[in-house]
């Protein structure tokens, strides 16, 4: 581990500088970025962020978002909307988005409105875009033993990254998670289980929570309430990862607060031997996964727009040759969806003409169908796609 990443604290726990890492972490995909645009002009990350109304804290997290996406070299764009939204509108807003080919990346921004069912919007990513790791398909993947999501959810991510920048081997370690959220703790419940440790998931139930968390070799405390782990729960020379932000009233500072963990950093440090500060610790590499993942989204679908594969109809050429109506007939179609897949056509790309045939739509025609003149395939009367 890079030393700049690591620092003492009053000659007891080591802090986890979660800044550090995070930047490092943009320069390497910044880098990685401006090789892939020299070598292929279309590629452009673009990843497009869904933000409801002007809460403070929603403005202040989109803006480090795209500060950290800009320096990235990933192209971001903000959808702004009113609180007065329905669900239905913004649903469709993210189909639009999910339907537009230049965007690799969807995001909303939680939380949402209380009228709007944020489950029902989440649904309505598409798995492929869900950058954020929230969709069902993907925490879904994500628990199954053999199999891995498309994306993992980006906090999880970041808890995983700082564990592995200690340089301490997680297989075979006691973990014990506070929190069981579908967001961070579930998921990093399953994180580490899959690299080998045995795993605890704690919550608001659970008898005993001091004792339990005193077992623990890696400690991840995600449960919102401010400074809750005290320093004599944890066992010496624990591994402490601190995903809470909370503020808390402070009159020295000179907004009226302060900003804290769910673990008592005063009392843990002096036990740990890694910790994660709040604010600079997990919350800047949680920013740094999520364009790590919206560059593996744009890498896939460079991939896939480069591996095109269009299946062939059989077709019995017969002398002498056969009508129109005998060639048609005498194989199954392909449906023109499944052609435009195949072409790598966005569905919104793909008109149907008798439906869709009015003065705006002829402007905005992107592939054009075209009749050809007869030849001894019969083709004439068809229509061929060009």
């Amino acid at each position: 581990l890079a030393p700049k990443f690591l620092h003492q604290y009053k000659n007891t726990a080591k802090i986890i500088d979660g800044k550090a890492i995070a930047k490092s972490i943009r320069k390497k995909i910044s880098d990685e970025v401006y090789q892939l645009k020299s070598k292929y002009l279309s590629f452009k990350p673009r990843l497009a962020i869904v933000q409801v109304g002007n809460r403070e804290d929603s403005v202040a997290y989109v803006k480090q978002k795209e500060l950290a996406a800009r320096e990235a070299g990933i192209d971001f764009i903000l959808q702004k909307r009113d609180e007065s939204i329905t669900a239905n509108e913004l649903s469709r807003l993210v189909r639009e988005l999910n339907q537009d080919p230049s965007i690799h990346g969807v995001l909303v921004q939680l939380p949402l409105p209380e009228h709007i069912d944020e489950r029902c919007v989440i649904e309505s990513i598409d798995p492929k875009k869900d950058v954020d790791g929230f969709h069902t398909n993907n925490i879904g993947r994500l628990v199954k033993r053999r199999d891995d999501p498309i994306f993992l959810p980006c906090t999880p991510k970041a808890i995983i990254e700082l564990l592995d920048q200690t340089g301490i081997n997680i297989s075979s370690k006691r973990a014990v998670v506070v929190g069981r959220s579908d967001i961070v703790g579930f998921p990093t419940f399953t994180l580490l289980l899959k690299r080998n440790s045995t795993v605890t998931l704690c919550h608001s139930m659970t008898a005993n929570l001091p004792e339990i968390v005193k077992t623990a070799e890696i400690l991840v405390v995600a449960i919102g309430k401010a400074e809750f782990i005290k320093g004599d729960w944890i066992n010496p020379g624990a591994v402490v990862i601190d995903v809470g932000t909370n503020a808390i009233k402070d009159p020295t500072k000179k907004s009226g607060i302060r900003w804290v963990g769910d673990v008592e950093f005063s009392s843990a440090s002096a036990v740990a031997s890694y910790i994660t500060p709040v604010p600079g610790g997990v919350a800047p590499v949680t920013v740094a996964m999520l364009l790590q993942n919206t560059v593996e989204s744009a890498k896939r679908f460079l991939k896939e727009s480069n591996e095109r594969k269009i299946s062939t109809l059989t077709l019995k050429r017969v002398v002498p040759v056969q009508s129109d109506i005998d060639i048609a007939t005498s194989h199954t179609p392909k449906p023109i969806k499944i052609l435009a897949k195949e072409l790598g056509l966005a569905s919104n790309e793909l008109f149907h003409f008798l439906l869709s045939l009015t003065v705006n739509t002829i402007n905005h025609i992107i592939k054009l169908i075209y009749s050809i003149t007869p030849t001894p395939l019969g083709e004439g009367k068809s229509t061929t796609t060009v």
